[in-house]
């Protein structure tokens, strides 16, 4: 179910579909950025899952987060950078909510 949900939001093997929820995050990535959208945060994360086809290949499952995986290490990583929890809107939250179905937790 994870991989139709990226799908969903829209990025898929084409891109990222205009005017979907990725478009969205694009943006609001770009703009929190000052204008670029930076490698291994959750657009890019993302869009990689979906041009692939795959999100269990880099441990964001639908029954959660996979141990040993890649996204288990980005979700390490980011607890220690902000002092051991994981940000709401970070890469981890944002790729877990919307392999789940969900929004990305952005507002």
């Amino acid at each position: 179910m994870s991989d139709q949900n990226v799908r969903n939001a829209g990025f898929t093997s084409s891109g990222i579909t205009g005017g979907s929820l990725a478009s969205s995050l694009m943006s609001q990535e770009a703009r929190a950025s000052g204008g670029g959208v930076p490698s291994g945060g959750p657009t890019s994360t993302l869009q990689e899952m979906g041009a692939r086809g795959t999100t269990h290949s880099s441990g964001y499952t639908s029954s959660g987060i996979s141990g040993g995986s890649r996204a288990s290490d980005t979700m390490s990583k980011e607890a220690t950078a902000h002092g051991g929890g994981v940000p709401r809107g970070g890469t981890t939250s944002t790729v877990q909510s919307i392999a789940m179905g969900g929004k990305g937790g952005r507002r």
